[in-house]
């Protein structure tokens, strides 16, 4: 998970290059070397961090009693339209990053999910066609749970990250817009995604 979680975060590092929506404050203070080290350490703990806390989350009896939810099957044509909805989002969030600038936060997912599908990797479709959405309840609980302790240590830290988000720029719990938080929701669903793609490609379509 290490392995993969640091890559998996530098392609949100990429694409905010364009959205511009979280910036570092501190990052003078290393060399190019030493924050690129750094920060590399400290992306590899993302995906451990929410899957560990989602695998905590679905334990609990009210996710474990949660009810059937609507059904979304992975045929041909839902996958394919997830496959076409997720570039379309991709590139509209690359080419007006000022309006669709929270497409970073599902475009990876809805790309990611099919190829898992066609692939015969894990992915969340397996639970969602029985109208089992407690994987996916887990996943965005523990996600929250972690932003929260993310939020909170960054809040107090020096160097640190600060947003810049168009429109929701207000009601902040820590550096964090209270409506940003809703991109944690599909971010959980991106990091599932991008880890089972990659340990299918490896050849482990059972973890």
């Amino acid at each position: 998970m290490f392995i993969i979680s640091a890559p998996a975060w530098w392609l949100f590092e990429v694409l905010n290059w364009r959205v511009q929506n979280w910036y570092y404050d501190g990052k003078e203070l290393f060399t190019n070397l030493e924050y690129g080290l750094l920060a590399t350490i400290a992306f590899s703990t993302v995906i451990p961090a929410v899957c560990g806390t989602a695998e905590l989350m679905a334990g609990l009896p009210i996710i474990h009693r949660l009810r059937r939810g609507p059904v979304i099957k992975p045929d041909r044509r839902t996958t394919l339209r997830f496959f076409i909805a997720g570039w379309v989002m991709l590139g509209l969030m690359l080419v007006w990053p000022r309006y669709f600038f929270p497409f970073i936060w599902l475009s990876v997912y809805f790309i990611m999910e099919p190829v898992n599908v066609w692939l015969g990797n894990h992915h969340l479709a397996q639970w969602t066609q029985k109208g089992d959405w407690r994987p996916v309840v887990a996943l965005w609980s523990g996600v929250l749970v972690t932003a929260f302790f993310w939020e909170f240590w960054n809040f107090w830290s020096y160097p640190k990250w600060i947003y810049t988000i168009p429109c929701v720029d207000y009601w902040h719990i820590f550096e964090m817009p209270l409506l940003g938080y809703g991109g944690y929701l599909p971010f959980a669903l991106e990091l599932f995604a991008m880890y089972h793609l990659v340990m299918g490609l490896l050849g482990d379509k059972n973890i």
